[in-house]
């Protein structure tokens, strides 16, 4: 009694998943925005459509028959591998894993759900392949690889250098698109600007030509000395044509090629300008020891452009307290005039202010000209 309940329960629920799978499902939200209602090529959309179903295939593999006796269940109700329950479980999920076209891949699921169902129940042992049941026999908008065209005739030999135009579909021409650096029909020759590096009876290998060589004169090998003409920034070597190419310097031939404030530095087929150290007006090279003038503030010193604002600024300093100094003075001479008291008041507060400001300052000066050394170096100094 309890395995015809089993039975019936088994089959109510195939019967009601049956009907939900007969409904197209809606497709999901979105825009063109986020690539689900984009219109894929016809191959590319029966792929997206295969791997998603494939995808489906995987993630119910480990499923079993939902009743609890699993043996009886396989015997009466047939291998859940191939059972109609496993595929509306497969359909229910289907392309909503697709991010790109997933608005054609739920077309797709409608438009060949009876081809899907004929294969799953008919034709899966005998032919595995989904794609090729579906995509290149049935829906006849793939090839396989290495085939074109309305009929699948098969690509031109490109040799591993290119790609078949229209390779899979049913589109192209059969015709090989080479890689960058080859050429020919079959890309079996370098192209121009690259130079046949090795070559055998099944590989050949193109490499760039130097940069030193001019576009469209090509070269016969590796570096310079291998161009059949030269490109700008270089010259022929002293061989003459045909003897390669030498990087010309332009900081020695260019009079004036950078600004005054820079200086130059040659590179391979050119030239860059530098900025000066900010202590030089002009330079022929990198630091404060290079400047052909200093710049404002600076004054060149033992073969250096010494900044001297500082300097500068301390002299005014030094002036202004001197004045300040005076002046104070002078206001006691003239205080003096109309009390003695008062002016020798003032004279001692003036007296013993410029006391502790000349002693403050020599001891700052002082202890600015001795640094102090920290205590662990100097217990190293004493072996300690």
């Amino acid at each position: 009694m309890l395995k015809l309940t089993y039975a019936f329960l088994t089959i109510t629920a195939l019967l009601i998943l049956r009907l939900e799978a007969q409904v197209a499902p809606p497709p999901p939200s979105g825009d063109s925005k986020n690539g689900k209602n984009v219109k894929l090529p016809p191959c590319k959309s029966c792929r997206v459509f295969v791997d998603s179903f494939q995808a489906g295939v995987r993630k119910t593999e480990r499923n079993k028959h939902d009743g609890g006796d699993a043996a009886w269940e396989e015997e009466r109700l047939g291998s859940y591998k191939t059972s109609e329950l496993r595929l509306v479980e497969i359909q229910e999920s289907l392309c909503g894993d697709v991010t790109r076209g997933a608005t054609q891949c739920h077309g797709l699921a409608e438009e060949n759900e009876q081809i899907i169902e004929d294969w799953w129940f008919k034709h899966q042992n005998e032919e595995p392949d989904l794609f090729k049941f579906l995509c290149i026999d049935k829906m006849s908008v793939c090839c396989p690889d290495l085939h074109f065209g309305a009929n699948c005739d098969p690509c031109d030999d490109c040799h591993g250098n290119g790609q078949c135009k229209g390779n899979g579909t049913r589109k192209g021409n059969g015709k090989c698109l080479c890689d960058t650096g080859y050429a020919g029909e079959g890309c079996t020759e370098c192209a121009q600007q690259f130079y046949e590096a090795f070559r055998d009876e099944e590989k050949l290998l193109c490499t760039p030509c130097h940069a030193a060589c001019a576009n469209g004169t090509g070269c016969r090998g590796p570096g310079p000395r291998s161009c059949n003409s030269c490109a700008k920034g270089w010259a022929s070597a002293s061989g003459g044509a045909g003897s390669g190419c030498m990087d010309v310097n332009e900081c020695l031939e260019m009079r004036n090629a950078c600004q005054q404030d820079q200086f130059c530095v040659n590179k391979e087929g050119s030239f860059v300008c530098l900025q000066c150290d900010r202590s030089c007006s002009g330079c022929s090279g990198d630091g404060p020891d290079l400047c052909t003038e200093c710049a404002d503030g600076y004054e060149l010193r033992d073969g250096l452009c010494t900044d001297t604002t500082g300097e500068k600024r301390e002299q005014y300093v030094t002036m202004t307290r001197y004045l300040t100094y005076l002046g104070l003075c002078v206001a006691t001479c003239v205080i003096f005039q109309s009390s003695t008291w008062i002016a020798s008041l003032v004279g001692l507060a003036v007296a013993l202010y410029i006391s502790v400001s000349e002693y403050w300052l020599a001891g700052a000066s002082s202890k600015d000209m001795s640094p102090t050394i920290p205590d662990h170096l100097l217990n190293e100094l004493r072996g300690k």
